[in-house]
């Protein structure tokens, strides 16, 4: 049997050649199959978890708002960043999206992005682009102020450039002079006041270097609680990491705020601080970021700080 040639006129078979199968059109996926909610389950998250979204009220607390001309829910999560459209309805699918407090399963429901409480896998989405998460490694003798009129280095000196272009960030707390380590920085101002606000626990913890010897059971006393002038203060974790020459390397865990609060506690048990790095703010980790430097936070660093704080 003869084969068409490329010019269409016809052509021949080579001895022995499979003859050609027809050509079967390809279906395009789209509308011809249901999302994945398999694939949904286990599909990554690239949700940008954020506040600055209409707070919730008691009626969105009774299930989702929909709205007849609004956007599409996998539209609104892809323009996000979480996923593609198509991850998006996967993750729909899978039960990993809530609008509104309430978990959505049904593909193509239209909501409106400026008022809806969007959230994947527990985390808001973020819906500004303007909002900054940025983790710095203070060294040892900045101040954690945003100006210093004595000239000293200070926390502002490394985001100028960014003040100077309209950006209003502001420290989550204070580390003193002294102390090295993870000073966060954000334009988000709720998530800000939680962070430090005692009454969310969130914990932060320390690598110490103290004076002297510490005993094994110096733990126990800790958690118990140690007396200071402004009132007792506990802590979560005490683990010795190293004893050597007479100075002991100890791991500190606490949820309390109060000014110079690790230096004092060790003070008043016989131990003083020599040197004090914080490591961790909640579940963001310092790492091997070097002093003096500024990185941004992954939206799983911020999704964990949100949840810490209920929001």
């Amino acid at each position: 049997m003869a084969s068409a040639g490329r010019d269409g006129s016809p052509g021949k078979r080579r001895k022995g050649a499979p003859a050609q199968q027809p050509r079967t059109k390809k279906t395009h996926r789209k509308g011809s199959s249901k999302p994945n909610a398999e694939v949904g389950k286990v599909r990554l998250n690239n949700a940008r978890p954020a506040r600055h979204q209409t707070p919730a009220t008691p009626d969105q607390g009774a299930g989702a708002n929909y709205v007849e001309d609004g956007v599409r829910l996998q539209k609104v999560l892809a323009q996000a960043g979480v996923a593609s459209r198509r991850g998006a309805e996967e993750l729909i699918a899978a039960g990993r999206v809530e609008v509104d407090g309430e978990i959505v399963t049904e593909q193509g429901l239209r909501i409106d992005p400026d008022t809806a409480i969007i959230r994947v896998d527990g985390a808001r989405v973020i819906m500004d682009e303007t909002r900054q998460y940025l983790a710095f490694n203070k060294p040892k003798g900045w101040q954690s102020t945003m100006s210093d009129d004595q000239g000293r280095p200070c926390v502002g000196d490394v985001v100028a450039e960014r003040v100077m272009a309209g950006q209003r960030l502001f420290h989550v707390g204070r580390l003193d002079a002294d102390t090295e380590g993870l000073l966060l920085l954000t334009n988000d101002g709720e998530l800000a006041h939680r962070l430090m606000h005692p009454s969310f626990e969130v914990p932060k913890t320390y690598l110490a270097t103290l004076k002297g010897e510490v005993p094994r059971g110096i733990a126990r006393r800790m958690r118990e609680g140690v007396e200071l002038d402004d009132g007792p203060v506990t802590v979560d974790r005490f683990t010795v990491i190293e004893v050597h020459e007479g100075q002991s390397l100890v791991r500190i865990t606490l949820h309390e705020g109060r000014n110079r609060v690790v230096r004092r506690m060790m003070d008043e048990v016989g131990y003083p601080v020599v040197k004090l790095v914080r490591t961790h703010v909640g579940s963001v980790a310092l790492g091997e970021q070097r002093p003096g430097s500024l990185r941004v936070l992954g939206s799983d660093e911020v999704g964990g700080l949100y949840k810490a704080v209920g929001l």
